[in-house]
């Protein structure tokens, strides 16, 4: 690929992270997407994606290639048997130092917020873990982890993380749209540490049953 096709894609998909983000993924044509990347051809997307799900697809998996090299060092820190706390940091950390790092305003966790609301995105973005090395170990281990700690089934431990799921996209989503703002209180870091807690909770919870069950 050229270096000029390469960045037409880049402004493109940029284009579409800050449209998708202000007002959802639905609300958002292609054409306005090639209008707004300054592109001189308004079947932009189409010439370098397909459609919207080929571009949706390319982004997710920009963000996850974003990511393995925050993942990467906090894989290589964890110590032998780590906790379950600390697994979930090598989760989430990672994620919240992305965030931190992109220039004012960033718009990459109220896409990704958009994704996570539209069931068959949702899919395709939990697919895409499997592109990060690093988060599919993380992922297994602390899955194992918090199984052994809570003593229930795998259902109950994937239940728990669905819910998660919405709460980090939540969060995530709120807080970027509080720094564009200025209204944040905080740092990402706070946030991150924040869901950590939360999480290592939640998932290390006892079930309650009612009697007879």
């Amino acid at each position: 690929m050229g270096q000029r096709s390469e960045k037409s894609r880049i402004a493109l998909m940029n284009a579409a992270e800050e449209l998708y983000a202000r007002e959802g993924l639905g609300a958002v044509s292609n054409r306005r997407i090639a209008e707004h990347s300054g592109a001189s051809n308004n079947s932009a997307v189409a010439y370098h994606f397909g459609n919207r799900d080929g571009l949706i697809n390319a982004m997710l998996e920009r963000h996850y290639r974003d990511l393995e090299s925050y993942m990467a060092k906090h894989v290589a820190a964890l110590p032998e048997k780590p906790s379950l706390w600390e697994l979930i940091a090598c989760r989430v950390l990672p994620m919240v130092e992305l965030f931190d790092d992109m220039p004012a305003p960033s718009w990459r966790a109220r896409f990704l917020g958009q994704v996570y609301r539209v069931p068959e995105l949702r899919e395709d973005l939990v697919k895409s873990v499997s592109m990060v090395n690093s988060l599919t170990v993380v992922q297994a281990k602390y899955m194992q982890e918090a199984k052994a700690r809570s003593k229930e089934d795998e259902a109950v431990i994937q239940a728990r993380s669905g819910i998660l799921g919405h709460m980090v996209s939540g969060l995530c989503s709120e807080y970027e749209g509080r720094v564009e703002e200025g209204t944040q209180q905080g740092t990402w870091i706070d946030v991150g540490y924040f869901l950590v807690d939360a999480i290592s909770g939640m998932l290390s919870a006892p079930v309650t049953r009612r009697k007879g069950q």
